[in-house]
């Protein structure tokens, strides 16, 4: 069997156990969507335990690292305070309903629990810290975000927004669980944490910082360490330091709250993840409790995962166009929208589709990075401005 067979024929096997799972949290975070209140978190993120609640409600929310923070900072423009959006922040990146389904798939229940303690805990001693030193950092400007409607249809948008906005995490992390799973040799996994596990996590931490990889892609790399010899205590480092670092996260949190909370920010995770990751393997792996890799062939397995699949492919298809459209989107265009509310690229793809189904659009093209929709055709700016409100967003006043 040729390297190319074998890494695909593991990537399979990686995808069995990772999209019913995956599948399984997007259904669930969509019906969380159709039923709470479109102010519910902002509701329930003030006043004197907006900590505990801003990680209570972010744990299990499938967020990944590509819009906690816009979410976060979003929070803080709502009028949250600094401990609130901070507890917020570095809890939810680490976890979430999808990310706990597929880490107990791979790595076993008492892994996946104690991770999302880890997550808890960690957003509660940040955020805690931050409020101790009774400092508040200012963002201009409201957040302007009107909530879409909760119908079905928005929460089957909602649901396939959490795919497409991983997508391409979750295929660089099937492939490189795949080519560890084959590649690597065990007894090189084995001495990375030779004689010391502080020193493999402190190795793995060194590595999980800066980059910049989803709680749930994640996951299959992390169990593919754990497979060919890693400690679980150092797979945890890596499945909390990950998610929650990398140097954008770093920058934004650093321009929205300042040097003291970035600070705190990043000594709670460094910290407190090389710590729990201790904690686990003194505790639980002791006692056998971290599950064996076994792939999975049931129908429903299968079935998943070639949905899943199909789902990537056309992920990659639209962003692929959308990327060829904007190279060749014409200098001068009807108009440019500034639109705010966007929290990742699910929802510029939704508001593109919304506009360019407007009547007298003739094409429009939605860029979450820069936020603006620029739109071509004979269509008055009101009419704009209803189809972005309509599809959950807001233009501002001053765009013409």
């Amino acid at each position: 069997m040729s390297h190319l067979t074998e890494l695909l024929a593991a990537a399979w096997d990686v995808m069995l156990e990772l999209a019913p799972w995956l599948l399984l949290g997007a259904v669930v975070s969509a019906l969380l969507h159709k039923w709470l209140p479109p102010d519910f978190l902002k509701r329930n993120l003030t006043g004197r335990w907006g900590v505990l609640k801003a990680v209570l409600f972010g744990v299990p929310l499938p967020l990944c690292s590509c819009g906690v923070i816009p979410a976060g900072l979003g929070l803080k423009k709502d009028g949250a305070s600094d401990a609130a959006s901070i507890g917020f922040m570095i809890s939810t990146p680490q976890t979430g309903i999808d990310s706990v389904l597929v880490a107990a798939s791979f790595l076993g229940w008492p892994f996946a629990l104690f991770k999302v303690g880890a997550a808890a805990l960690t957003g509660l001693i940040g955020g805690g810290l931050v409020g101790l030193t009774g400092e508040d950092h200012v963002i201009e400007g409201a957040h302007e975000h009107a909530a879409a409607a909760r119908s079905w249809r928005g929460a089957w948008d909602h649901g396939l927004q959490l795919v497409q906005t991983i997508w391409g995490w979750l295929v660089f992390g099937v492939l490189a669980s795949a080519a560890i799973t084959v590649w690597v040799p065990e007894s090189w996994l084995s001495s990375l944490s030779a004689g010391s596990g502080l020193l493999g996590m402190l190795a793995v931490l060194v590595v999980a910082v800066p980059l910049y990889v989803c709680a749930t892609a994640s996951v299959p790399i992390a169990a593919a360490l754990v497979a060919g010899g890693m400690p679980a205590g150092a797979a945890l480092v890596f499945l909390m330091a990950g998610p929650a670092t990398n140097v954008a996260t770093l920058g934004a949190i650093y321009r929205g709250f300042g040097v003291r909370t970035t600070a705190i920010y990043l000594g709670t995770i460094l910290v407190g993840s090389v710590g729990l990751g201790w904690s686990f393997d003194w505790v639980l792996t002791s006692t056998g409790t971290v599950a064996a890799h076994e792939h999975g062939s049931a129908w429903w397995a299968t079935a998943s995962a070639v949905l899943l699949s199909a789902m990537i492919l056309w992920f990659a298809f639209v962003d692929a166009r959308h990327a060829w459209r904007a190279r060749q989107a014409p200098t001068t265009t009807t108009q440019t929208l500034p639109v705010t509310g966007m929290t990742c690229k699910g929802c510029a793809a939704r508001l593109e589709r919304v506009l360019g189904a407007t009547v007298g659009v003739t094409s429009a093209l939605v860029s979450y990075e820069d936020g603006t929709a620029i739109v071509d055709g004979l269509v008055d700016h009101a009419v704009l401005v209803e189809a972005v409100e309509g599809a959950g967003f807001a233009v501002q006043s001053s765009a013409r």
